[in-house]
């Protein structure tokens, strides 16, 4: 009997030997942020020293407007998703757009705790240090999440609300990305902070976007790289751990003026969550868009910039 508790034991020891290297051989390193800069914060990047980050933030258009736009983006994404869109923006507009904690050159917060309530101090201390009174913001996904929350925490900062594919109700049956799926799972999901191959980057994507000729070897990397950002798989996979409460009761609160767009054939959250969104949100207006994804401003940058430029002129 000892004899076969020792083989076991052996055998065990070899498979997780065996295990480890082939982690090793497979592992893909943080990328140090400074590297990263010099490809992904060119001009008119900034950096705002806030809550014990540098903050990365592009502000463009015209600085005397008032009511500026912001921008906020989904996870595991950044600032860049708006490149396209923010093409067919007016210039008479003031276009702020930023690398949330946990993500992009941004990276993680020190404490590595992420809620909605955290996002939205977050978001007052950044429009304070900005001197911004009042905007406009619009979120996709995670980021449309934040930015109603936001709207409801600080409601005089908030003149007018975009969500599109935004987070806020039960799961509706999504088929969901493959690397979201992996970080939902427990104990495997660790293996994230060391193995995250472009390959499953480019394999999530192909469920973000309909028009599959957009997911490009740009993009891919660009995805790919921000998310090997020093501390960026942590601060994301913390989030994954810590599904962030939906307070799905709350969105009857909104009393600002909403637009609401989502893509037709959005995998990640069900499109008919517009029309809930509609009905809990007085006198708001949801479009769908055909034929679109999760991203509608980078599959669909000019219909979504119209809608947009409809909805706040």
């Amino acid at each position: 009997m000892n004899k076969l508790f020792k083989y076991i034991g052996y055998t065990l020891l070899t498979v997780l030997i065996g295990l480890s290297a082939l982690v090793m051989a497979i592992a893909q390193k943080d990328i140090p942020r400074e590297q990263l800069k010099a490809k992904y914060a060119k001009s008119p990047s900034q950096f705002m020293p806030l809550m014990g980050m540098q903050v990365h933030y592009r502000d463009e258009g015209n600085k005397e407007d008032t009511t500026p736009l912001v921008l906020i983006h989904g996870t595991s994404s950044s600032l860049n998703t708006w490149d396209s869109l923010n093409t067919y923006l007016p210039r008479h507009k003031r276009i702020i757009r930023l690398d949330m904690p946990a993500f992009g050159l941004t990276g993680p917060s020190p404490e590595n705790k992420y809620n909605y309530l955290y996002y939205s101090q977050f978001l007052n201390a950044f429009l304070d240090q900005l001197y911004i009174k009042q905007c406009i913001i619009a979120g996709n996904s995670l980021g449309g999440g934040i930015a109603w929350h936001f709207a409801l925490d600080f409601p005089q900062k908030v003149s007018k609300l975009i969500l599109i594919d935004a987070s806020g109700y039960p799961r509706i049956n999504e088929k969901g990305s493959l690397g979201f799926k992996i970080a939902s799972i427990p104990v495997l999901n660790n293996l994230l902070l060391y193995v995250t191959p472009k390959s499953l980057v480019k394999k999530s994507l192909e469920t973000v976007f309909v028009d599959q000729s957009l997911i490009t070897e740009e993009r891919i990397t660009r995805y790919h790289e921000l998310l090997l950002a020093e501390g960026n798989r942590k601060a994301a996979l913390s989030i994954f751990k810590n599904r962030f409460q939906q307070e799905t009761e709350r969105i009857k609160l909104i009393k600002q003026s909403t637009l609401i767009i989502f893509g037709e054939k959005d995998e990640l959250i069900n499109s008919d969550n517009a029309y809930l969104f509609q009905k809990d949100i007085k006198g708001s207006i949801a479009v769908v868009i055909k034929n679109v994804g999760h991203i509608p401003m980078e599959e669909a940058p000019k219909a979504t910039a119209d809608l947009i430029n409809e909805f706040i002129k």
